[in-house]
Formats: structure tokens, C-alpha cells, sequence
């Protein structure tokens, strides 16, 4: 008797999502969308835009009041979490934490909203944050479609950041950057990233099909040297949860990017009895409130 390929399941992470022989994904866990706003209550404008129509690539773009007309602020490139296959650049996690962060920093923020797996394995994701911040770099001479980006924003002040996932896309993008992209990038800002464990995870096979296991530089950038030490920017903070079991990748890369010869500087901030993104799960907390002035201080340095 012949299976039947639409109930078949091939790849089970519940309660993420479901793989069925014919293709088909069904996801369990929904995404709490919300729009752009002005918020009143810091002043934050945001507004999305498409980068790319044949893809589907968009952003949100998050800025400050600017009282002082002509003032440059820093530019914060931003890659949501969700372990490369949930949320979004639009949720309302996202929404609100840049929201907050560039109240805080006082920066212009580029929230990409890349495309997920697995419908989209990787490097989809990468791919996408790469084309971002390309066309975010299209606007350092002015001439740039988006007026808020010729206008206000500092291209000698550029950071990436991330959270999980995002913390591995932007690590991507920092490689990249320093291979072809002749792209200024003073830092970046890596919280609680996603370099895998001692393990193999299943689910990384899967999203990305082509990896070579658990030691391939893409999940675990720390296995190759040569690769890390072309990180493009000249600090790096990496943020890490006590409680979190991806903690001991996150201090691996810390250490091993201190010695791999790129020659910038690195700083490691540890919150003790956190888990993994505490942070955008409780934003009002104490602890996640002193991890969001540190990471605007980084911002903030130069």
C-alpha cells in the first residue's frame, strides 16, 4: 500500500514546525504583526520599506527625534531572532525592543526581515541580511532611495547587531563585509548568538542541507581561524546568559576571536540567572533594561 506523501512527516520540530513528505510546512507557533508607528511615548518614528520586490526582502527603519537639523546619528543594521525559522522584523517583540533600544541609543535602526526556513533554507537568511546591508551602504554618498538614510544617518558610526539566530547572521555579515563588500562597519553588538553546541542539532541539518555538521564555520564560526579573523568592524560585545545553553559557544567565539588574529577589540557581558534572550521576553526587567544601556553605551563609544 502506497504512502500517503501529504501526512508523512519527514521533519518533526514541534512546537516550531512540521516538514511533510510533499513539501508542505506547517508551523504551530503564530507572529503577533504590528505596524510602523510615531510612539508617543519616545518619539521613535519607524516606516518599512522593500529592498528587494523579487524576493520579498523588506526592513523596518526606526528613528529618533532629531531636534538638531543636519545631526548625524549612528546606524544600527538589526537581524531578529528565531532560531532561523520563526518571528519577524514586524512582530511585536522586534518592533518594540528596536523601538526602545533607539530611544535609548539614539540611533537610526535597519531591522531586517529576512526570509525563514525551512521554506527558505540557508543561506537564504544570510543572503538577505547581505542584501540589506548592501542597499543600506547605497546611501553613504547621499543619493540612496530612503531620505531618512541620506539624511541622518552617520556612515562612519555603522554597527551590526543580532540576538540568536540574528547574532549568527550578523556574524555572516561581518565576514562577508570583510571579504567583498569594502564596507565600513565600526561594530557589533552579538547577543546570546546561535553557534550550536558539542552536539550535532538536528534542526540545523535540516534548515541548512548543505552544512558539514557541527563544526561547520557557519554554525560554529570558532572552527576556523583564518575565516574569523576577517570580522570586518574593530569591536565586537558579545552577550551571553548564565542560564543559556548556547553560553559556552558564545564565550568560545569570544575567546577565539581574541586569538585568531583580527585585532580588534572584543568585549564579553555576562548576566547571571538569565536564560536565553531574557531579554526581549521580560523587556521591562531590571537585568534587561541594564543589558539594553550597555549595549546603547557600545553604541555610543566613538
Amino acid at each position: 500500500m502506497e504512502s500517503n506523501d501529504s501526512s508523512e512527516v519527514v521533519h518533526d520540530f514541534y512546537p516550531r514546525f512540521r516538514v511533510y513528505k510533499d513539501g508542505r510546512v506547517e508551523r504551530f507557533r503564530r507572529v503577533n504583526i504590528v505596524p510602523p508607528s510615531d510612539d508617543p511615548k519616545t518619539g521613535v518614528q519607524s516606516k518599512d520599506v522593500v529592498v528587494s520586490p523579487e524576493t520579498g526582502l523588506s526592513a523596518r527603519l526606526f528613528r529618533p527625534p532629531i531636534p538638531n537639523p543636519g545631526q548625524k546619528l549612528p546606524l544600527l543594521i538589526y537581524n531578529h531572532g528565531g532560531a532561523f525559522c520563526l518571528e519577524s522584523a514586524f512582530s511585536s517583540v522586534f518592533h518594540n525592543y528596536l523601538n526602545s533600544l533607539v530611544a535609548e541609543a539614539n540611533v537610526i535602526a535597519v531591522s531586517v526581515d529576512y526570509r525563514l526556513a525551512p521554506e527558505h533554507p540557508i543561506p537564504a537568511c544570510y543572503e538577505d541580511s547581505w542584501a540589506v546591508t548592501r542597499w543600506v551602504f547605497s546611501h553613504s554618498n547621499g543619493g540612496g532611495p530612503d531620505p531618512w538614510l541620506n539624511r541622518d544617518a552617520d556612515f562612519d558610526r555603522v554597527f551590526l547587531a543580532g540576538d540568536s539566530a540574528g547574532a549568527n547572521i550578523a556574524h555572516d555579515t561581518l565576514i562577508r563585509a570583510g571579504s567583498d563588500g569594502g564596507m565600513k562597519i565600526l561594530g557589533a553588538v552579538l547577543a546570546h548568538p546561535f553557534f550550536g553546541n558539542d552536539e550535532p542539532d538536528k534542526l540545523w541539518a535540516c534548515i541548512c542541507p548543505d552544512s558539514s555538521g557541527v563544526d561547520d564555520p557557519r554554525l560554529n564560526p570558532a572552527a576556523d581561524p583564518t575565516r574569523l579573523s576577517r570580522v570586518v568592524c574593530r569591536m565586537v560585545m558579545i552577550c551571553v546568559a548564565e542560564e543559556d545553553s548556547l553560553r559556552e559557544r558564545g564565550v568560545t567565539y569570544y575567546e577565539a576571536l581574541r586569538t585568531s588574529g583580527w585585532g580588534g577589540e572584543a568585549e564579553l557581558v555576562e548576566t547571571e540567572g538569565e536564560g536565553h534572550v531574557f531579554h526581549l521576553f521580560n523587556q521591562e526587567s531590571e537585568r534587561a533594561v541594564t543589558q539594553l544601556k550597555r549595549v546603547a553605551s557600545f553604541l555610543n563609544r566613538v
